[in-house]
């Protein structure tokens, strides 16, 4: 049986780290479209462990949380109620230190109370025995389960931003309105005014859509099965935290905030 060689491996996961879907990756490479998705099954595998075994300790001290959209299959609107559970609308929990641009955890599922409890209990196992900042957006579940997971010890505020309208309505609309207002609301304990802010959460959206290729709007390559997105959604997240360099801090994250003393080579992260 035909094996594929590491330089041809790291090939492939190299377009699809730079947004490429498996169809253009099978062009240019000319690997089997079956290969490069069960290599990139084996490999998002083997992320989801390392990032399980690595984000432990965490430093981070002022944490921002958002949720990014996609669907798997199709889109909510066409769900069947005989359709499989994983089918419609899907939502990446991420939540990022501001300091070193770290993504100390994130979670794949439906946006629901139980996933925000979840996502919020993997935030809180984390950290480090100290006190954090928390900012999180108005999703009505966010303080219960903040609540549930840090018990008060955390100086927690939400964000609600209001949008105005552009004269589209209904399906017309595509782009949020501009922001009219933003309101911040003190949850729990007392957190700086100065960092309270989800600005790099919201920026690190335009690194995902940017970067992998399912999630870029308007395409047929979004993801067919929930364990392919969740394999690519491992992929990006240990890539960006120990193999790519960002741009403002010059090292990875990983590096600022303590885990890693070198940039990781991609062949690391081969399963």
């Amino acid at each position: 049986m035909y094996t594929l060689s590491t330089d041809k491996k790291l090939a492939v996961l190299s377009g699809l780290l730079e947004g490429n879907s498996i169809r253009s990756v099978n062009r240019m490479s000319g690997v089997d479209r079956n290969t490069i998705n069960s290599l990139l099954l084996r490999t998002g595998e083997r992320c989801a462990a390392l990032l399980d075994e690595r984000m432990r300790q965490l430093p981070c001290r002022r944490l921002q949380c958002d949720e990014i959209w996609t669907y798997v299959a199709k889109k909510e609107r066409h769900v069947r109620e005989d359709d499989p559970e994983e089918f419609g609308s899907q939502w990446v929990y991420v939540a990022l230190d501001a300091d070193s641009k770290l993504i100390a955890a994130y979670l794949v599922g439906k946006r629901c109370s139980e996933n925000t409890q979840a996502f919020m209990q993997d935030v809180w196992q984390r950290l480090g025995d100290h006190r954090v900042q928390l900012t999180t957006d108005a999703y009505i579940f966010y303080t219960k389960a903040v609540e549930q997971s840090f018990g008060g010890d955390a100086d927690y505020a939400q964000l609600k931003k209001l949008f105005g309208d552009y004269g589209q309505h209904g399906n017309e609309r595509y782009s949020p309105g501009p922001i009219t207002e933003v309101i911040s609301k003190t949850i729990s304990g007392v957190p700086d005014p100065a960092y309270v802010s989800t600005s790099y959460v919201e920026r690190q959206n335009l690194t995902i859509r940017m970067q992998m290729r399912r999630f870029t709007r308007l395409t047929n390559a979004f993801s067919k099965k929930l364990t392919n997105l969740k394999a690519a959604c491992a992929l990006h997240f240990a890539h960006y935290n120990f193999c790519r360099v960002h741009a403002s801090l010059r090292i990875t994250p990983a590096m600022a905030a303590g885990l890693s003393t070198e940039v990781w080579p991609l062949a690391s992260l081969l399963g």
